[in-house]
């Protein structure tokens, strides 16, 4: 029992502890540029597309991550600051976030 966390007190009633919110880390790179990488590794074949770059304090991740899923017009996900996006159209991509005003550039091969 010593995991638990007290939520009422006879003696003070109810007891509210705020638990700070985790902070999401996301690699920013020095030049400026957001990185478009492909990736297929732990995924059985099918590739992805990862977003790496963009800072999470100037920009709302969740909101961009479902506008370029929209727009993509294919399924994705946030995780650890990094925007995934199904399937391999780079190219459009790079369109899509260069009209949002993100300078980009194409990773890896």
């Amino acid at each position: 029992m010593s995991d638990s966390r007290l939520v009422y007190s006879t003696e003070t009633g109810r007891i509210d502890t705020k638990e700070p919110k985790k902070e999401i880390e996301s690699k920013v790179f020095k030049d400026g540029f957001v990185r478009i990488e492909r990736q297929t590794k732990g995924r059985k074949g099918k590739g992805v597309m990862l977003v790496v770059g963009i800072d999470a304090q100037q920009h709302d991740l969740k909101k961009l991550a479902k506008t370029l899923k929209s727009k993509m017009g294919q399924g994705g996900a946030l995780k650890d600051g990094i925007i995934e996006i199904q399937g391999d159209d780079r190219e459009k991509l790079k369109q899509i976030l260069e009209t949002l005003k993100f300078k980009v550039k194409i990773a890896g091969g």
